[in-house]
């Protein structure tokens, strides 16, 4: 449990959520995972097609598809709301480890 946690922190801490409201609508279903933690299924909203690549190679993610619209909230675990820099919803992962890590994020965790 304490190894996935501190994973869970190293995942958020170093992939910051990298979408912008700038990028424009929709949103950005892939699996992120790096050196430290994952694989997570994740969804970043609001995301370009354009970041939306960029995000499926960054690291060692992958599987990125965008889509219109905001990401499904059919199955998450929960939300790390950075206000203005967008939203990163999770749908796998430990809920206590990816809320400390979205803390590190300066952003606001909520459940479900």
């Amino acid at each position: 449990m304490k190894s996935s946690l501190i994973a869970a922190v190293a995942l958020l801490a170093i992939g910051p959520l990298t979408a912008s409201a700038q990028d424009g609508a929709g949103h950005c279903n892939y699996v992120q995972k790096n050196m430290f933690a994952g694989p997570f299924k994740v969804c970043d909203q609001p995301a370009s097609p354009e970041k939306c690549t960029e995000l499926g190679k960054t690291d060692e993610n992958s599987g990125a598809a965008h889509g219109a619209g905001d990401c499904s909230t059919d199955g998450r675990v929960g939300v790390c709301d950075m206000g203005d820099a967008g939203k990163r919803v999770y749908y796998e992962g430990d809920p206590g480890g990816l809320e400390i890590g979205c803390g590190f994020q300066g952003g606001e965790w909520k459940a479900g």
